[in-house]
């Protein structure tokens, strides 16, 4: 039985919470969070990070339409084909320095940008691009054309025999 003498706490007094209790509480829910938020980044990892985009090839025409010692330059792929006497080869038009356009110049290419040079074989002869341009795949599509394959690099040099 209650006292009588015994003072009831009032409804608009606030109830004692312990400071250990919120420690405790705060404590858990970050456990639980961190756990919440491994499990996430764990069924994330069987999926890939990047979707492959198109790929990006180019009909450049038949082999009798470039002629040896030609030079065509495609825009809407930036890259540069080329035909000697050992075969027909593609060189990237971006700047390995920042990825800019770059245009055909007495002795090579030069970026406009940052002044960078390339020689005729995409050698860099002045910086500040940190490697050569790029060489591109060709190959032949089953029409007997001839495909420049702009997201695949090969070796300098090499080309396609025709």
């Amino acid at each position: 039985m209650p006292e009588l003498n015994e003072k009831k706490p009032s409804r608009l007094e606030p109830i004692q919470v312990p400071r250990r209790s919120i420690l405790s509480l705060a404590a858990l829910g970050s456990f639980f969070s961190a756990v919440g938020m491994a499990l996430a980044g764990a069924l994330r990892l069987p999926g890939p990070a990047v979707l492959p985009g198109p790929v990006r090839r180019f009909k450049i025409g038949h082999p009798e339409q470039i002629a040896v010692g030609s030079e065509t330059r495609v825009e809407e792929a930036n890259f540069f084909v080329f035909r000697d006497e050992q075969g027909i080869y593609a060189i990237s038009g971006v700047c390995t320095h920042l990825g800019c356009t770059i245009g055909r110049s007495e002795d090579g290419f030069a970026c406009p940008c940052h002044g960078s040079h390339f020689a005729v074989n995409g050698e860099v002869t002045r910086g500040p691009a940190p490697r050569a341009l790029p060489w591109l795949e060709v190959g032949r599509a089953a029409d007997g054309q001839f495909v420049v394959y702009a997201d695949n690099e090969v070796p300098a040099e090499t080309r396609f025999r025709v």
